[in-house]
């Protein structure tokens, strides 16, 4: 990203709204590119990035008046080919494709079979789990059905679309009503496939059930693992990445599932300077013993102080290794940043904790400074 600019500039500007409007330009005759980027370009620098994706939706709908089975065949025709398929990963398309998937919303309440069949196409050409999770909501087993086709999709943006569209906590997507068990046969399908792209979703997506019923992401992954269906070290990938906020809470049955026993016979000792200073960095050992080689998934929990007297406490990986004969030490040097806008550091006396195979090992306090 270009310095000086933010993530929305980049996204949505005069560049890419002019790109947008000779598409639908060469699609149909009627479309007045002009008034339609004077209209964008009114409002879109005032908006923030969210509300640029229903703006430009919105001047849509105005510029290509008419319901689904009107616009839809003016929205396939404009649309440049598809995402470049020999690709496997990290190909999310261009972002000012966006708004199409709003502009279905709005126009395709009426007529789900041809709006699935819009996003379809849309979805290979930017991901469209926003604009799925409306009819998700409207018709919910009509999309289900839908996405048990989708899964066996040449494309691996559309595969994508079913894990993403029914995520429980997609970002800045809207709440769906399924329950989380319902897509889980989708994710059983998905789970195999042979794209980091897709397991990456799935992987979130249990990221997300766990949330709510970590016994039954945990059930997932064993079952899973027997079924042997995915390669055995993407497997292992994914489960990692499923399990990741319980192991940031020291699950025990997330560590038994990595492999790591959370009643290991160890020691750990902490040794954190009295001090630190808010803008420089806090340096701690820590040294792990065991009677014998052992592995272990290490994290260390600060507890900072919030106005107000409150805790924060944050979890920090520090390493996932094995101890073996003669002991392991950790070094670490934790940057105490001053000038983070998104959380501000708090002179004080601090907490901080060594967690070991998810559960406590070493505790020390330190005192942090007032930046000089």
């Amino acid at each position: 990203m270009a310095q000086g600019f933010s993530l929305k500039d980049q996204l949505f500007n005069a560049e890419k709204v002019a790109y947008l409007a000779g598409l639908f330009e060469g699609a149909s005759t009627s479309f007045d590119r002009d008034a339609f980027e004077a209209r964008v370009m009114a409002r879109l620098p005032e908006l923030e990035l969210k509300e640029r994706i229903d703006w430009i939706a919105e001047c849509l709908a105005e510029a290509l008046p008419g319901d689904l089975p009107t616009v839809a065949p003016v929205i396939l025709k404009a649309l440049p080919d598809p995402l470049d398929p020999t690709l496997s990963d990290d190909d999310f398309g261009d972002f000012i494709f966006a708004p199409l998937g709003e502009l279905v919303v709005k126009v395709g309440a009426d007529d789900p079979d041809l709006a699935l069949d819009v996003i379809e196409q849309l979805t290979q050409r930017f991901s469209m789990e926003w604009a799925i999770r409306p009819f998700l909501n409207g018709d919910p087993d009509h999309v289900l059905t839908r996405m048990e086709r989708w899964c066996a999709h040449d494309s691996y943006h559309v595969r994508r679309l079913v894990s993403e569209g029914t995520r429980p906590r997609l970002p800045w997507g809207q709440g769906i009503t399924l329950a989380v068990s319902d897509p889980l046969p989708l994710l059983d399908r998905l789970h195999a496939d042979p794209t980091r792209y897709v397991t990456r979703s799935v992987a979130n997506h249990l990221n997300d059930i766990a949330k709510k019923d970590a016994d039954l992401v945990l059930g997932r992954v064993s079952d899973w693992r027997a079924r042997g269906s995915q390669d055995a070290e993407e497997l292992r990938w994914m489960t990692g990445h499923a399990l990741r906020g319980l192991v940031k809470q020291g699950h025990p049955g997330a560590m038994k599932e990595l492999g790591y026993d959370p009643d290991a016979e160890l020691n750990a000792v902490l040794l954190v300077p009295d001090k630190a200073r808010i803008g420089e960095a806090l340096a701690f050992t820590v040294d792990l013993t065991a009677p014998r080689p052992t592995p272990v998934l290490v994290d260390y929990i600060i507890h900072f102080q919030r106005p107000g007297g409150k805790v924060s406490p944050k979890v920090h990986k520090l390493k996932q290794t094995r101890i073996e004969t003669g002991g392991l030490s950790l070094p670490k040097t934790h940057k105490l940043k001053g000038n983070a806008t998104t959380f501000k550091l708090v002179p004080g006396s601090h907490l901080i904790e060594v967690q070991v195979n998810g559960r406590t090992r070493a505790s020390a306090t330190f005192e942090l400074m007032q930046e000089t």
